[in-house]
């Protein structure tokens, strides 16, 4: 069964963050879509996720992904989109300090650069240090970036907080970055 879940979570991140046309699935502005929609054009194993499979993996979600509208009706990621959505976060002041797991191979481009989007619509911050170490550990070696985000707040840039409790900014200039 998890193996099940597993592969049911890894294609709605697929479908809600990145390819939703490769179902057919339509995302309004906000990355809502509807789930009477996503049901049955979601296959795995040959056959098509029920509503409870969906539920447990909204719920059981150790990264909590993906949200539920009030009435269950609707499904979006929480973050981490490269197809435009405005998911409708206010901005929000930061904790002094954040951190930013990272492999040891992007830091001399993170050194010159600061940190940078990429393909998804913000930089992913984290309050926790063991979770920033376990992101930074899917890319190779893990380095942990502190970063001074009250200082950058109190100079202009925005910080959002989202469903599941990771920060989100627009870039991070080298001069917030605290390197190991």
């Amino acid at each position: 069964m998890k193996d099940r879940t597993t592969r049911i979570s890894k294609f709605l991140s697929l479908v809600l963050r990145h390819e939703p046309e490769k179902i057919g699935l339509a995302l309004d502005d906000e990355g809502w879509t509807s789930v009477s929609d996503l049901l049955p054009r979601v296959i795995i194993d040959g056959n098509p996720i029920t509503f409870d499979e969906l539920q447990n993996v909204v719920v059981t979600n150790d990264k909590q992904r993906f949200s539920f509208s009030d009435d269950k009706t609707l499904i979006r990621a929480n973050q981490g989109h490269s197809v435009q959505v405005a998911l409708g976060y206010e901005p929000l002041s930061p904790p002094a300090t954040l951190y930013h797991g990272t492999a040891e191979r992007f830091l001399s481009s993170i050194e010159r650069q600061g940190l940078l989007k990429g393909q998804r619509h913000h930089v992913h911050l984290s309050e926790d240090l063991k979770i920033a170490t376990e992101v930074g550990t899917r890319y190779g070696r893990p380095v942990v970036l502190l970063i001074a985000s009250e200082r950058m707040n109190k100079h202009g840039h925005l910080f959002f907080r989202s469903q599941n409790g990771v920060w989100l900014t627009e870039h991070v200039p080298v001069e917030y970055i605290q390197f190991p």
